[in-house]
């Protein structure tokens, strides 16, 4: 049992991190680029999916609408290409990436509680082709995301 836990624990430290340090509890992936406006992007060749994060849902509260981009739009860095709806507040949604929408979340339209309960895997919002790759690196990796998110917490 000890033995299956420690896996676990590794298994979790591999995939995320939590930063529990002075109440700030977010889930941030190691494989992913952040935005300063709390969007994710998973880069995969000249491919890229974007979606909010953890902690931007969080303060969002539930999701109950998503507003999605058409297909073949023209999305640029730092732009606003939507929006998501929650009880508490609208928020503009900003592409962390350049690019052209190849594909949009459907299943956002039906079940935008996606965004909520699982904003890395099912709550993904839209897929692009790539403009330019370079941009990326503009963005914050895990790491200083969290560190991020620990000063805007420690702030309020």
């Amino acid at each position: 049992m000890a033995a299956r836990f420690l896996w676990a624990s590794r298994v979790a430290s591999h995939l995320r991190i939590s930063g529990a340090q002075r109440g700030f509890s977010s889930v941030v992936l190691k494989d992913l680029k952040y935005a300063e406006s709390h969007e994710w992007v998973k880069i995969n060749g000249n491919k890229a999916t974007f979606g909010i994060t953890d902690h931007a849902q969080d303060h969002l509260g539930d999701v109950v609408y998503v507003e999605l981009p058409d297909l073949g739009r023209s999305v640029s860095q730092g732009e606003s290409f939507g929006a998501v709806e929650s009880v508490k507040a609208t928020s503009d949604i900003n592409s962390p990436i350049s690019g052209t929408v190849v594909e949009v979340n459907e299943v956002l339209t039906e079940s935008p509680g996606l965004v909520n309960t699982s904003p890395y895997e099912e709550g993904w919002i839209i897929k692009v082709e790539l403009s330019d790759a370079c941009e990326a690196q503009k963005l914050m990796d895990s790491d200083k995301y969290s560190k991020f998110c620990q000063e805007d917490y420690a702030k309020h």
